[in-house]
């Protein structure tokens, strides 16, 4: 599992057919801290968090293509969960 900052939806009129119907959103992995670690990541987010909110995401493929019911998808990122941040340690 890994913490990252929503920064934006995806929206296509083309995609792989097991995306359609979905929603896609781009995520900033994040330290502890807030801080920017890496490259941003698509990932798949049956929860619907909102711009600039923290996600828990997943990166285990076979989950995220159970979720679709499509063994052959090429999605690999799953939002596990919004953070709330009123639960956040000072």
């Amino acid at each position: 599992m890994n913490l990252a900052r929503v920064d934006g939806v995806i929206v296509s009129t083309v995609c792989h057919p097991s995306m359609r119907g979905h929603r896609m959103i781009v995520c900033q992995p994040i330290d502890e801290a807030g801080r920017d670690e890496g490259t941003p990541v698509l990932a798949l987010d049956p929860h619907g968090a909102g711009l600039h909110q923290r996600i828990i995401y997943s990166t285990d493929g076979s989950t995220t293509r159970e979720h679709v019911g499509d063994p052959r998808s090429p999605l690999r990122n799953l939002v596990l969960a919004i953070v709330d941040p009123t639960l956040a340690q000072p």
